[in-house]
């Protein structure tokens, strides 16, 4: 049904209203026709997108993009692989070098003994330490005992006893009673000559 003025006029409306509600309704029936237009030149286009959708379905250069995917995403999984197996030997190699500071490996030889350590057959238990670290002690200890210092405590020669020196004296001064000793000494079996 179409708005019309003896429709508005037949509701009792006056002029003023019938012109302001016909005025609007003009508005927005230009405004839709305005739509109408816009959407039959994209239906029109939308053939030739179609088109185009096809063309690019039937390109084999587009298709790679799946190839080049899955190249990407084997080659980030690589990588994460990678990078999880030298943080693994990282820790590894960490716990190791404490295990040979605890085997008393001197400290200048464990950068060296960690260059030709393999580590891929040790690992870690959940708290971090070295599974099996008691044979890894065993085998520091066989394999690496020449970085291992040995030191030896030797008491004094009784034959060459050493010097006193009169009691909390410095080292080289002679207390009092020394010197008179000394000087006693000297005077009465005269000097011994040195060779």
């Amino acid at each position: 049904m179409a708005l019309t003025r003896a429709m508005l006029k037949g509701m009792g409306l006056t002029e003023e209203q019938i012109g302001a509600i016909i005025e609007e309704h003009t508005n927005v029936t230009s405004s839709l026709k305005d739509q109408i237009k816009t959407y039959k030149t994209d239906a029109e286009k939308l053939a030739d997108v179609q088109k185009e959708l096809d063309d690019l379905k039937s390109d084999t250069s587009v298709n790679d993009w799946q190839d080049k995917y899955e190249k990407e995403h084997k080659a980030f999984d690589d990588y994460k692989k990678d990078l999880a197996a030298k943080e693994k030997t990282a820790k590894v190699k960490a716990a190791y070098r404490v295990l040979l500071a605890e085997e008393k490996i001197g400290e200048k030889h464990i950068e060296s003994i960690l260059k030709v350590t393999d580590f891929s057959n040790m690992s870690l238990d959940d708290k971090g330490n070295l599974v099996d670290a008691d044979k890894l002690k065993k085998s520091i200890k066989d394999e690496w005992s020449g970085f291992i210092p040995t030191t030896e405590t030797q008491g004094t020669n009784p034959d060459n006893p050493p010097e006193n020196n009169g009691g909390g004296q410095p080292a080289g001064q002679l207390s009092r009673a020394a010197i008179l000793a000394q000087n006693y000494h000297n005077n009465l079996y005269g000097k011994v000559k040195e060779s």
